[in-house]
């Protein structure tokens, strides 16, 4: 299932208290923190700041470049370390397809524990992250590195888009359907490995959905029906639907019968295989969230499920689906569907509805 650590060498997923966007510090503890920072003024330049909590930063460089700057990282999902520094890659890369840019180049973010991690493996972890620059086209020009207690890789991202086509997660309009790219599940499949109860099967499922890159974002942002995109996460579908809704002021509708699932999450899920993370994001945005009452449990766990590299969600007009969908087949998301829909804006506080 996955390369056998040294003798000497403990497991990658041993070292760290949590792996993947499942890292993510909470949405309500993030929040009380954000709270007591003051705000900058912010240059006209500035195309996409910290206003919507977006997937990167984009700044307007001329009239037919601006440059996306994102970065992202975390502690292992998987002990395979070439796995690792690939799911890890992917996942930074991917923020700047979520604004509908393409990669430029990378910088690397490598905090490992000298002495505990041998140099061999902490080799193959970045040249897990190589692998996946290389498919996108781009360099790893540099990077910074620390002796860290737990092992961290990630990458600083860059990119470049036109300033037109600059997709944010807040655009999304009335009446809009939304497209998901990737199924859910990554989070439930790795709580499933850190019991050893994944089987090869389901691991090979996991990385292939969190190596896959959304190289989909640049052709999508330039559909005229397509109005706004994000990467669903560390905070799951619905927290990262609910930033598209708060950002547009309206309401998400979701149908959950209709939400792509990787092979076996459902009944991985009704086992107790979910992370904490997921318990987490539901205390800090359930009371924004209206479920349907035949629905479980489990499909709250899958709802707010953490996905480490998780796909492109779109917001599109209802003619442009078929094109979405189209441009998601032919990068190879055979799994993407159509999940739901923008409404106008509810009086209860609630920014989502699943049925």
């Amino acid at each position: 299932m996955t390369a056998t650590p040294s003798p000497t060498e403990p497991r990658l997923t041993s070292l760290s208290h949590g792996g993947g966007c499942g890292c993510k510090i909470a949405p309500g503890v993030l929040a009380d923190i954000l709270r007591g920072t003051a705000a900058m003024p912010m240059p006209p330049e500035l195309l996409v700041g910290i206003e919507t909590a977006d997937d990167a930063a984009v700044y307007r460089l001329n009239d037919e470049q601006a440059l996306i700057a994102t970065t992202d990282f975390f502690m292992p999902i998987v002990d395979d370390p070439y796995d690792f520094g690939r799911i890890a890659a992917t996942n930074a890369i991917s923020d700047v397809y979520a604004m509908g840019g393409t990669p430029i180049m990378a910088l690397a973010l490598v905090g490992m524990p000298i002495g505990v991690l041998s140099t061999a493996t902490i080799g193959r972890i970045l040249e897990g992250g190589q692998s996946v620059c290389r498919a996108a086209g781009i360099p790893i020009a540099g990077g910074h590195t620390i002796d860290s207690v737990e092992p961290i890789y990630g990458l600083v991202a860059l990119g470049l888009v036109h300033p037109q086509r600059v997709k944010r997660n807040a655009d999304a309009r009335v009446g809009d359907r939304l497209v998901l790219g990737k199924p859910l599940g990554v989070g439930v499949l790795s709580a499933a490995l850190k019991k050893d109860r994944l089987p090869a099967d389901g691991y090979a499922q996991m990385i292939a959905s969190t190596t896959r890159l959304n190289t989909p974002g640049p052709a999508l942002a330039a559909l005229d029906g397509v109005h706004a995109l994000t990467d669903v996460t560390g905070f799951g579908l619905a927290g990262h639907a609910l930033e598209m809704a708060r950002g547009a002021g309206s309401c998400v509708h979701l149908d959950m019968a209709r939400v792509p699932l990787l092979p076996g999450v459902r009944d991985w899920a009704a086992q107790g295989l979910v992370t904490g993370a997921s318990g987490r994001n539901w205390a800090a945005y359930g009371a924004e969230v209206r479920l349907a009452e035949g629905l479980s449990p489990v499909d709250q766990a899958l709802l707010t499920d953490p996905q480490t590299s998780g796909g492109l969600l779109v917001a599109c007009a209802p003619d442009a689906v078929d094109a979405v969908l189209a441009c998601f087949r032919q990068h190879g998301f055979d799994a993407a569907a159509e999940v739901g829909a923008i409404e106008a804006a509810r009086g209860d506080g609630v920014h989502l509805v699943v049925d």
